[in-house]
């Protein structure tokens, strides 16, 4: 064996035993189980010995009693055996299911405190396939492979133990077979490791086509592209089959074990039949010896299987454990706000440049540098692709900037706990994003806790309460998938309603009246110029006619910052790209 495969083997029982640590508040219920597992196991070996012990009665000419004696006490350890089996399983599921449950939670709660930068480069429908398929291949191995795999080590070393003591010789015969079944598992359980890998990895691939396309349903129908998705998803389900039919070539191979056993059982009977015919041994010894090796026989066999489900168990794990190695961003769940970290609304950007993660190559932002004022509403105009919601993003600390600082009332972003910041925050975008719940559900996600007069309120102040309450559910309607069953506009005012119960210091507003008709845009505006009262605005605009009020302007392009001033100080300037850009819209 390689020093690189025993590295690997070593790795991989370390990495699978990382996630034995999520065992450790049921392990009191765990020993009581392995000790039921002991009991039973050793009580599993007496069965071959009473066997044989019948047979010799038998053949020896007892009498009857004799023999029903050693019967009755069968059936006893036969029933001690089912009991303490039975109890062992009840143990085990529910250690098992304890404890699956807390990788879940855990795995779910670490994910959702992961930086953009991680979700930036990965696809919902992969993570999703993480904590679903991968976990269930845990399911019936994170303690029955343990269990199984103890259980079998003391049947094989209990029976050879037992047959030893039988006849020395005849043991001797009966291992010789062992070591190549040994090595044949082992390779085989290895290959088996590396394709399971493979197929999970297909298998999270076409899980992320499925969610994709039925999230995008409309856009697959409208387009006619039925066709293209199936063959895009039959291509991946192809590549596990594949995968799944190149493993199953290395697990045929596990029937040549089953073959050698029965080849070693009959060699034994044989063996031991000479040795029956020539006075060395008594045939209720040879039934014994017979029965220890076919237990033997069975649990080599099961261990190959053992062996076999561990390594995709290990495969499972190292795909869970790398997730659960990334970086979480530092979010209290119990921050309580403190006066040091109150906002006031200043906001500074400080010569800030920045490229995102996955394409450091190309910079964002480019020596930005710019002053908000507590209370002031800033525009942030420009082209697609100017940095305008990128700059969104670096106020929220979505990701971390390259140069120079972004200051909240003269100090440093980083000295402010990422909870206090966001906390004082709401942003509104032009996609709003909504749960699948209800109403009221939807609008109080901007504050836990919040009583039903205070999501009223908020409802009101948006603009929202009139077409809510004109639902025959009012509050608890169901929005449904992402809000379909609302319009545009009211999309937009429930969520603008949930910023509203946050009661926001600073809030944020990403194009969110550009993709609506005249009189939802005009609700809309109403609710949100009701919303940016008294507090640090930065509106993100598409239609310029929308921050013709603003008390400033800033006009990006390319990551850099090209004018700045009021909207009638931009229009002066004729060789201005504002005056370009207003020029542009209105002569549509």
């Amino acid at each position: 064996m390689s020093e690189k495969t025993s590295t690997d083997s070593i790795s991989g029982l370390k990495q699978l035993f990382r996630l034995y640590s999520f065992l450790k508040p049921y392990r009191w219920r765990f020993a009581l189980g392995l000790l039921c597992l002991l009991i039973a196991t050793g009580l599993n070996l007496m069965f071959p010995k009473l066997l044989g012990d019948m047979v010799d009665l038998g053949t020896r000419g007892r009498m009857s009693g004799e023999i029903a004696r050693t019967g009755l006490i069968l059936l006893v350890i036969l029933l001690f055996h089912a009991v303490f089996a039975y109890i062992r399983t009840r143990l085990f599921v529910h250690v098992t299911e304890k404890t699956l449950a807390s990788i879940r939670q855990s795995l779910y709660n670490h994910l959702i405190r992961l930086p953009m930068t991680f979700f930036s480069a990965r696809r919902v429908g992969e993570l999703n396939s993480r904590i679903s398929s991968d976990i269930s291949l845990l399911h019936d191995t994170i303690t029955n492979t343990l269990a199984d795999f103890l259980s079998q080590l003391l049947v094989i070393i209990g029976g050879i133990t037992l047959m030893t003591i039988t006849s020395f010789k005849l043991t001797l015969f009966t291992l010789a077979i062992v070591p190549g079944m040994a090595l044949l598992a082992y390779f085989t359980g290895r290959a088996v490791r590396r394709f399971s890998k493979k197929a999970q990895s297909f298998v999270a691939e076409s899980n992320t086509i499925v969610e994709e396309t039925l999230q995008g349903i409309q856009n697959v129908k409208a387009f006619t592209n039925e066709k293209f998705e199936s063959e895009r998803y039959r291509g991946k389900t192809d590549e596990v089959a594949k995968t799944g039919i190149r493993s199953g070539k290395y697990q045929a191979v596990m029937s040549f074990i089953g073959m050698g056993i029965f080849m070693s059982m009959a060699l034994v009977i044989w063996r031991g039949s000479v040795m029956i015919s020539k006075g060395l041994m008594d045939a209720g010894q040879l039934f014994s010896f017979v029965v220890y090796s076919g237990f033997i026989a069975g649990n080599v066999a099961g261990m190959a299987s053992v062996y076999t489900r561990l390594q995709r168990t290990i495969g499972a794990a190292d795909n869970l454990l790398l997730l659960f190695d990334e970086k979480v961003e530092q979010i209290s769940e119990t921050y309580t706000q403190e006066t040091s970290h109150t906002l006031h609304g200043k906001i500074e950007f400080e010569h800030v440049g920045f490229s995102y993660p996955s394409r450091r190559d190309i910079p964002v932002l480019n020596d930005v540098s710019f002053i908000i004022e507590p209370g002031q509403e800033i525009a942030l105009v420009g082209p697609s692709g100017a940095g305008k919601t990128t700059i969104a993003a670096l106020l929220l600390k979505f990701y971390d900037i390259d140069q120079g600082r972004i200051l909240f009332d003269n100090r440093d972003s980083r000295d402010f706990p990422l909870t206090a910041l966001r906390s004082q925050m709401a942003i509104v975008m032009q996609d709003v994003f909504l749960f699948g719940g209800t109403i009221k559900e939807n609008i109080a996600y901007g504050k836990a806790g919040a009583s039903e007069q205070e999501i009223i309120e908020a409802a009101i102040q948006a603009n929202a309460w009139d077409f809510i309450k004109s639902f025959p559910e009012g509050l608890d309607t169901v929005v449904g998938e992402r809000g379909v069953q609302l319009s545009g506009g009211q999309r937009q005012r429930i969520a603008i309603a949930r910023a509203v119960l946050r009661d926001p210091r600073i809030l944020i507003l990403d194009e969110a009246t550009s993709s609506l008709d005249s009189e939802s845009e005009r609700l809309v505006q109403e609710a949100l110029d009701k919303l940016m009262k008294g507090r640090t605005s930065v509106v993100i605009a598409h239609r310029l006619s929308t921050v013709r009020n603003a008390d400033r302007i800033i006009v990006l392009n390319n990551g850099v910052i090209v004018e700045q001033g009021t909207h009638e100080e931009l229009l002066a300037n004729t060789s201005g790209l504002y005056k370009a850009l207003t020029e542009l819209q209105f002569s549509k």
